[in-house]
């Protein structure tokens, strides 16, 4: 005997309507959980909350790889301190940035992004680190799409309005 039930109970998220650019008032879309772009967006936070988050934790211990390696000798140059301590202040940043995916993807995706484009600028001036350099591309794309679908179902701060 099969059963047959109708589709399950929708998830939405409550949403604050935001002001467009002409000047009416736009819902964000709700939170459906069925749905791939809902879908697409949660992996997407979800990646780009743990990946700087783990990675800014291992620049403290090397444990995946010595990371100073990977400094463009102009930047250690110009840095204070070694490259070792250079890295401790990355990873401090990429931790936050992590944190800030997790809380507000709306904005903190921005930030990774423009994060990822420094490390790019970095690897492609420390010789060799080219197909590195070309993965980072990816994953700056990845926060780019994030940050565009964060801006559909997560809604903006709001300061100052009433």
């Amino acid at each position: 005997m099969a059963a047959t039930t109708g589709p399950g109970p929708r998830a939405t998220l409550e949403r604050v309507p935001t002001a467009a650019s002409d000047g009416t008032t736009v819902a964000p879309a709700a939170a459906d959980r069925r749905d791939p772009r809902y879908q697409a967006y949660l992996l997407l936070r979800l990646a780009f909350t743990v990946a700087p988050i783990a990675f800014g934790l291992d620049k403290f211990f090397n444990v995946l790889v010595d990371w100073p390696t990977y400094l463009a000798p102009w930047i250690d140059d110009i840095a204070p301190g070694s490259a070792q301590d250079f890295m401790y202040v990355v990873g401090v940043t990429e931790i936050l940035a992590g944190v800030i995916v997790a809380l507000k993807p709306r904005y903190g995706a921005y930030v990774v992004a423009a994060w990822l484009a420094g490390i790019i600028l970095n690897l492609l001036t420390a010789s060799g680190f080219y197909d590195i350099a070309l993965r980072d591309f990816g994953l700056m794309l990845g926060a780019l799409t994030l940050a565009r679908l964060a801006s559909v179902y997560d809604p903006p701060l709001g300061l100052g309005r009433r």
